[in-house]
């Protein structure tokens, strides 16, 4: 492989918001935090040269979006994923739950339901609270070790009046990635009830062999005229501090809504460094990303392997995509402060704690494979340590 995934980067002392608050949050700053989705890997090379090139110009001021930059992004989901995005379906924004945010904002009205699929990505859950709507819950169903969409509860919650339905796909924290028919069933649901779709997409370039990421707006006219897609490279290359995601939608009369939204909160000008790295990722990184999803895959697979053997009685669910798994620890019998003893105090690690992904996570843990494997082995022999201790 020509990138050295097994590298240990120190990141400690670097402002990190995974590494450097392990004791306020946690308790100890020693603990290995497993949790928050960024990587442990460093950027391609390409992103990185490109930045310090941005650096070294030595003047910070206002930045515009320039043709290239679009030309990247419509490239790169071209050949990756076999959806034609026109440059002016795209829309800036400083990352995906702003999108998402803004989104319910725009096209629901206050007091109406918005549809989430928990456990998923927690701040789905803010954005609909924080904006004055109420949550209509469909909770994934769990069948043979992977989710499913209950589309017959679905469909009696888009009949009972929802208004929008908020689709993590790919899935967080389950890791899968939703087939296509899956997606057609969901869509004729929308269409049938005039439910608009706002799709998280952000993991849509870690999907592991055998799998493929379709985007939900590339699946008709239609559907796309219902549809805004929140992207972003920032879990693709690793890059979430840059603040770099826009919003994809075909349909003139949402995307200029939004566009208007986004531009009364002055969220519209971009980021100094965020274009050029955004734009060095979609047009250099395919080389680094096929080496990533190898290692990242040989890191599930490893931890799979592990608890297999040495905690047999979890229960992870095998991801298809996401550098994330979801595990089921209910056989440990822990409460949810129980868990997080065993974890922080005991264990000294920090994985996700699955309550924060709705009340159907509890006594679960969702644990960030997205490190070098000899960090992913210590922490999985320091819980596994602690469980048997």
């Amino acid at each position: 492989m020509a990138f050295d995934f097994d590298a240990i980067v120190n990141r400690r002392g670097t402002r990190s918001y995974k590494w450097d608050q392990s004791e306020r949050l946690f308790g100890d700053a020693d603990i290995l935090p497993l949790w928050v989705a960024d990587m442990d890997f460093n950027s391609p090379p390409e992103v990185e040269q490109a930045l310090v090139e941005r650096a070294q110009q030595g003047i910070y001021g206002y930045t515009i979006r320039m043709n290239s930059y679009l030309d990247a992004i419509t490239g790169w989901f071209a050949r990756r994923h076999r959806w034609s995005i026109r440059p002016e379906w795209v829309t800036d924004s400083p990352g995906v739950v702003t999108s998402l945010a803004l989104a319910v904002e725009c096209f629901s009205e206050p007091g109406q339901r918005i549809v989430v699929q928990p456990p998923v990505y927690y701040p789905f859950f803010d954005v609909v609270r924080m904006n004055g709507r109420e949550l209509a819950y469909n909770p994934l169903i769990e069948r043979n070790g992977a989710f499913e969409m209950d589309y017959d509860h679905l469909e009696s919650l888009l009949k009972e009046g929802a208004a929008m339905l908020l689709l993590c796909n790919p899935h967080n924290p389950g890791g899968r990635v939703w087939t296509r028919e899956e997606l057609l069933r969901l869509g004729e649901l929308c269409l049938r009830y005039g439910v608009t779709v706002v799709s998280d997409e952000i993991h849509c370039d870690h999907v592991y062999a055998g799998h493929k990421h379709i985007p939900f707006a590339s699946l008709s006219d239609e559907i796309a005229a219902i549809t805004l897609t929140c992207l972003a490279p920032s879990k693709s290359f690793n890059l979430p501090g840059l603040q770099s995601s826009f919003a994809v939608t075909p349909n003139e009369r949402m995307r200029r809504t939004f566009e208007t939204r986004v531009k009364a909160l002055s969220l519209h000008m971009s980021n100094y460094f965020a274009p050029v790295a955004t734009e060095a990722a979609y047009t250099y990184g395919d080389r680094w990303l096929d080496e990533l999803l190898v290692y990242l895959q040989g890191n599930a697979e490893h931890a799979l392997s592990f608890l297999g053997q040495r905690l047999p009685e979890l229960r992870p669910m095998r991801p298809q995509g996401t550098y994330l798994l979801w595990t089921d620890c209910r056989a440990l019998g822990r409460s949810v402060p129980e868990l997080k003893e065993l974890m922080f105090r005991r264990a000294r690690v920090a994985f996700s704690e699955g309550s924060v992904f709705g009340k159907q996570g509890e006594g679960y843990l969702r644990i960030n494979l997205a490190c070098p494997r000899s960090l992913l082995t210590e922490a999985l022999e320091r819980f596994a340590v602690a469980v048997r201790g």
